[in-house]
């Protein structure tokens, strides 16, 4: 802190305790439900060889097809270098091949290979028991509206940000 700056006192400090009121306490609260979440799903996939990072740009490519490294960086939240990483890993393990795209030679698109597909299959298999984990202290109907809740927190009505 400089010294023209005045300290003052705030009502609230933010940690990531439970019942933290501080403004940064929601932000908080969800990325510690994200680590939770993300290590019982690296606890799934695992066995078959993949990381959460492999998994996020084979779900993206169950849902939309082939597509750029471009897109997948925007969609997975990463960077060019680490989607270029993630794609190699993937064409390595024979779960994606990059295609060049007709009309642009420059670009290139990322599909999934049907060893991609079993694979995607088999890590739904083996995460549906570990997924209980998740909500095993909710109550009844509360597994429900957690994802329903958490479903219009993450695509707001207008797309705000």
């Amino acid at each position: 802190m400089t010294a023209d700056v005045a300290h003052t006192a705030t009502a609230s400090r933010v940690t990531d305790r439970p019942g933290d009121a501080s403004p940064f306490a929601l932000g908080l609260l969800l990325r510690r439900a994200h680590w939770r979440a993300a290590a019982v799903m690296e606890e799934a996939l695992r066995p078959l060889g993949v990381e959460l990072r492999h998994f996020a740009v084979l779900i993206v490519l169950v849902d939309r097809g082939p597509t750029v490294q471009r897109d997948l960086a925007a969609a997975t939240g990463s960077d060019k270098a680490g989607i270029m990483r993630v794609v190699d890993d993937l064409e390595r393990k024979g779960l994606a091949v990059r295609r060049s795209v007709p009309g642009d030679r420059r670009v290139r698109a990322v599909e999934i290979t049907p060893e991609g597909v079993e694979l995607f299959d088999a890590a739904h298999v083996a995460a549906e028991p570990l997924a209980g984990r998740l909500v095993a202290e909710l109550g009844p109907g509360e597994p429900e509206r957690l994802t329903d809740l958490l479903t219009r927190f993450a695509y707001p009505a207008g797309g705000q940000v």
